[in-house]
């Protein structure tokens, strides 16, 4: 198994570290169902596109 030769410092660890950050989800207001939807997906109320492609649930 290799072993590094020496500590790997701070500074470098913290800047291979920089890309590794967690993306937000892209929200978009829907105006057919009045609602926030994620992007390429259906909205709470089956909505998609424009067009209901599922029935609404039942709560």
């Amino acid at each position: 198994m290799a072993v590094p030769a020496r500590k790997t410092s701070k500074t470098k660890k913290r800047l291979r570290r920089t890309h590794q950050i967690v993306a937000k989800p892209e929200i978009s207001f829907d105006e057919v169902s009045s609602d926030y939807r994620r992007s390429h997906h259906v909205s709470l109320k089956g909505y998609y596109n424009g067009k209901q492609v599922m029935k609404e649930s039942s709560k």
